[in-house]
Order: structure tokens, then C-alpha cells, then sequence
């Protein structure tokens, strides 16, 4: 499952707007981005290898932290770039779905499409565990299978030397390529969900931590093929020009008409399988954030479990955000939450908790200035690009840490008088 919402998310939301910022190098910055990713996965890894739990990253953070401001707020950092994934994948959907017909700019048709997979999710979550799991299963193997027969047909047909990859890399500069691996690293970020199955899998201590590694290495070897296949048969303009359906834009001159249609097929059931897992993971952090009373809770008149509610909580919000934003500023928010919460993991693992479970300084200190200088040179390129959704996140991370401050404030009183 953390594969299934990596390579719904990454491969198709995300590749053209790596491309725009990397210009000819973008195949390397999905290699960047794995590096930085395998450098975050260690916290993850060791912390989840030595407490294996349903908790994830809130266990992570509690761990480091304390049942606090800091563990609970980026706990809800996490879930709500979680949310945000889920509407990107949405609109990639919609895109997708579109193209066929030449209706991908209308942007009512996109929101309606995009609500209607999300609602579709809600379906499937609700109908079970099972349906979810087996659901995944079936899905991540067809789109993991589509996309490396896509990947290898089009680089067979094309050759490596030729579109983007025949382009000066000149065009392309230091900061707008750190800038793009902020993108790249979301396209991983996915494998966190993977802390969240200690309760489930067998053998946790062990094999969390190796389900975490394999993902991200299926995951980079799926990324550079499909990359290197789009450089391969469109320039960085055609790739800018049609960055929210590349994959299928790059199909049509490489494949044809078939290669074109195949893509949309494998496009539509990553990206569907993709919100599914995403919801299901979502859901169940905010119930164990319930549960942990880091976050309120209201029923809201709703009867059910209390899964039911954060199944409807979570589509409410990915489905508003699928609406009112557009596929960029909905990645660029999901990248400033993501990283500033991983980069909390990484200072309280290094600062609290690397003697116990016996995690190297180096690394996570690594792994925190390679997230610092990433998220400062994103930050300096929208800035100058898009000031707004800059706003927006610092709005948003205030708001967060804000309202759990409050939150666990009137808990404490509460407490004491009774």
C-alpha cells in the first residue's frame, strides 16, 4: 500500500512540474530525491523497528517528544499533507480522464471528476479492511506492471538521446534544481504510511523496516524508467506545456494511438488506487490521533465507529482542496508540511532518542540539513513565483500548532479539575 500511494501520487501528479524546475536533469532529481528519502527513511526505520505499532509517525513523535504541542502538531502536519496527497492524486485522475476527450483545461469537469474518486474511495474504505487491502494489492501490481512496460516501450522506440535529454542543461539552475527535489521527495513521501502497519504485519520488528526499503527501491527504479521515457520522446517545453497528463503526452509520439490509451488505463488505475490507500491511511492516523487525544474529537450527530467519522472527516477536506486548488499550489503546500514535519522526526530522534534505539548522530543530522537546505531553496523559488502559497503554508503550520496549543491547554485545566 505505501508503494500503491507512492506511484500514484509521484510518477503522474508530480513529473511535469519536476521537469519545469529541473529542466533535461529531471530524471536525476527523482535520484535526489531518493537519496534524501533513503536518509529520512533511517529515523523512520529505527524507530518503527524498535516500538512496532498501528501509531506510525504519532507514536514517532510521542516517542520523542512527549504527548505535547510539537508531537501532536506534526503529527497533524503529517495527516493533513496526507489529505493534500489525496486531492493532487484526485485532479491527476480527472486530468487523465480528460485528455482523451480534450477537456483536461475545464477546470468545473476537473473539480466534479476529482470529488467523484474521492467519494469513490469513501465507498471503498467504508466497505472494509479487506476491500481496501485486496483492492491495493490487485492495483499497485497492474500500475506498477502498465508503467514499466510503458517506461521501456517508449525509451525502446525513441532512444535516450533525443527530446529533453538532446536540450542544454545549462537551461537548468542550482536552486530551481533543489527547488524540484522538494517535488521528488514528495513523490516518496509515501512509504511513510508504512510505519502505521506495526500492529498488523509480522515479524514488525524486523520487516517494517524492510517493507520500507523495498518500497523505495521499487519506487526509484519505476520513477527513472518512466522519467527517462518521457525526456526520451517530449522537450522540456512540450513536458512543461502538458505537465499534468506528461506520461500520456509522451506515449502518443512514442507509441502511437495504443501506447497513448494504454497510458491513460495505467494513469487511471494508479492514480484511483492511490487515493484509496491514502484515505485508508489517513483515516486510521487520525483515529489513533483520537485515540492518543492529540487531536478533538466531535461526532457531529454521525452514528458508526469512530473510523466511520474520520473516514468522512478525511474526504470532507481532500475533497474541498481538490476543488479550490489547482494541481501546483496543491503539491507545493503537501511539499512545506511534509518537510517541516519530517525535519521535527529527525530533530527529536537525533536530540532524545538515538541512544536507545541506536540510531547514528551523522545520518540524522544528515538527513536533517539535506530536508533545511531543500525546503529553504523551495521556499527563495516560490517566493519569487507564487508568494501566496508560501502564505498559505505559514498560515497553515501557525494555525496547526496554534489550535493544538489551545487544545491541549483546556485538556490540562479540564484534568486538573477533576
Amino acid at each position: 500500500m505505501g508503494t500503491g500511494v507512492m506511484i500514484g501520487a509521484g510518477i503522474f501528479a508530480l513529473t511535469g512540474q519536476i521537469a519545469e524546475l529541473a529542466g533535461p536533469l529531471f530524471p536525476l532529481s527523482f535520484v535526489a530525491g531518493a537519496l534524501v528519502t533513503a536518509l529520512a527513511a533511517y529515523s523512520y526505520i529505527k524507530m518503527s523497528n524498535a516500538w512496532p505499532s498501528s501509531g506510525g509517525i504519532a507514536m514517532i513523535l510521542q516517542k520523542a517528544y512527549g504527548p505535547g504541542v510539537v508531537a501532536a502538531s506534526a503529527s497533524l502536519l503529517m495527516a493533513l499533507s496526507m489529505v493534500i496527497n489525496e486531492s493532487l492524486v484526485a485532479r491527476t485522475f480527472a486530468t487523465y480522464a480528460l485528455r482523451p476527450f480534450g477537456m483536461e483545461q475545464n477546470g468545473l469537469l476537473l473539480s466534479a471528476l476529482a470529488l467523484a474518486l474521492i467519494i469513490f474511495a469513501y465507498l471503498v474504505n467504508a466497505a472494509g479492511n479487506r476491500s481496501v487491502s485486496g483492492f491495493s494489492l490487485v492495483m499497485s501490481a497492474i500500475k506498477i506492471g502498465g508503467i514499466a512496460i510503458f517506461a521501456v516501450a517508449a525509451i525502446w522506440a525513441s532512444g535516450l538521446f533525443s527530446g529533453a535529454f538532446a536540450q542544454d542543461v545549462s537551461m537548468t539552475s542550482g536552486g530551481s534544481f533543489l527547488a524540484s527535489v522538494a517535488f521528488s521527495i514528495l513523490a516518496f513521501k509515501g512509504f511513510t504510511t508504512i510505519t502505521n502497519s506495526g500492529g498488523d504485519i509480522v515479524d514488525p520488528h524486523r520487516n517494517v523496516g524492510r517493507t520500507i526499503v523495498y518500497s523505495i527501491g521499487i519506487c526509484v527504479v519505476t520513477y527513472l524508467l518512466v522519467s527517462l521515457a518521457v525526456g526520451s520522446s517530449l522537450t522540456i517545453g512540450q513536458i512543461v506545456e502538458a505537465r499534468d497528463y506528461s506520461l500520456a503526452a509522451a506515449a502518443r509520439p512514442a507509441l502511437g494511438q495504443i501506447g497513448f490509451y494504454f497510458t491513460i488505463i495505467i494513469a487511471l488505475a494508479a492514480t484511483m488506487s492511490g487515493v484509496i490507500a491514502s484515505v485508508f491511511a489517513v483515516s486510521r492516523m487520525l483515529e489513533m490521533l483520537t485515540k492518543m487525544k492529540m487531536i478533538p474529537h466531535s461526532h457531529f450527530g454521525m452514528s458508526g465507529s469512530m473510523r466511520s467519522h474520520m473516514l468522512v472527516y478525511t474526504v470532507v477536506v481532500a475533497g474541498a482542496l481538490a476543488v479550490l486548488f489547482d494541481l501546483s499550489r496543491i503539491a507545493s503546500l503537501g511539499a512545506f508540511f511534509y518537510l517541516v514535519m519530517d525535519m521535527l522526526v529527525h530533530w527529536g530522534v537525533f536530540r532524545h532518542l538515538r541512544t536507545e534505539i541506536g540510531a547514528k548522530a551523522s545520518i540524522l543530522l544528515a538527513a536533517l540539513v539535506a530536508d533545511a537546505v531543500i525546503l529553504a531553496a523551495f521556499t527563495m523559488l516560490k517566493l519569487r513565483s507564487d508568494p501566496m502559497i508560501v502564505a498559505y503554508a505559514v498560515l497553515g503550520i501557525l494555525v496547526v500548532f496554534a489550535a493544538e496549543w489551545m487544545f491541549l491547554a483546556r485538556k490540562t485545566i479540564e484534568h486538573e479539575q477533576e
